[in-house]
């Protein structure tokens, strides 16, 4: 009788082996409302208010994430801006090069105001929304908000080996996790976007850590080490 009165909070069932496979987080969290979409604010348990000294400038967190690459601040990202940002934050000329066709190739069209594909390839800033793609995580929405609810859930889910970071293995098995079914781009599209993340933040034991992920969700990430490259230089 006990267990009948608890189905109505049980996550997971022998009869769907992949739900005890990936748990979720059944325990209160350290958010207000942490299923309620931020438009500014990437928070996370450890960080109720966002990143401490970020300035979100009224952006949405997606926004935020790509605004970095906006090198003159004009509101387009060119390919020779996201080349530029791909360097500065310390990608080799190669890897820069290769973001870049893939990024602005992918993406420009989605974001124009007009039917009729600009030559130059330009991403404008105001409309990466209409970006976003399937067989992602889904900590953004549709409207480029932050979830914190599905950020924190990633590490529930996938974070086998330590509980704020993700082996290369489990961001690879958490990629898989999240196919759509005939979603041929969302699932390169992820790997790509995945594997340029675990390559950007790994540390010396190869975790990608939990902070460093949820602060490439809103750029402050490509700010720090931006400085750091630049402070190596002098």
């Amino acid at each position: 009788m006990a267990a009948d009165k608890a189905a109505h909070m049980r996550t997971d069932t022998e009869k769907a082996p992949v739900t005890l496979q990936r748990k979720v987080n059944t325990h209160d969290m350290n958010i207000y409302k942490p299923h309620v979409p931020r438009a500014l604010v990437a928070v996370d348990s450890e960080h109720p208010h966002g990143t401490p000294g970020h300035k979100h400038n009224n952006l949405t967190v997606l926004q935020q994430h790509v605004e970095f690459f906006d090198r003159n601040k004009d509101g387009v990202i060119y390919p020779w801006e996201t080349f530029a940002g791909f360097r500065a934050i310390g990608f080799n000329p190669i890897v820069s090069f290769l973001g870049m066709l893939f990024i602005n190739l992918c993406f420009s069209y989605a974001t124009l105001d007009s039917w009729i594909p600009s030559p130059l390839f330009p991403i404008f800033v105001k409309n990466i929304h209409r970006t976003k793609h399937g067989s992602d995580s889904e900590v953004y929405d549709m409207e480029g908000r932050f979830i914190p609810f599905k950020f924190e859930e990633i590490f529930s889910k996938f974070a086998k080996s330590h509980p704020h970071g993700l082996t290369f293995q489990e961001m690879l098995g958490m990629t898989e996790a999240q196919r759509n079914a005939f979603d041929p781009f969302g699932w390169v599209a992820s790997k790509l976007e995945w594997g340029f993340t675990y390559w950007l933040v790994k540390d010396e034991k190869g975790y990608a850590p939990k902070e460093a992920i949820r602060s490439v969700f809103d750029g402050s990430l490509f700010y720090y080490l931006q400085k750091r490259n630049e402070a190596k230089k002098l």
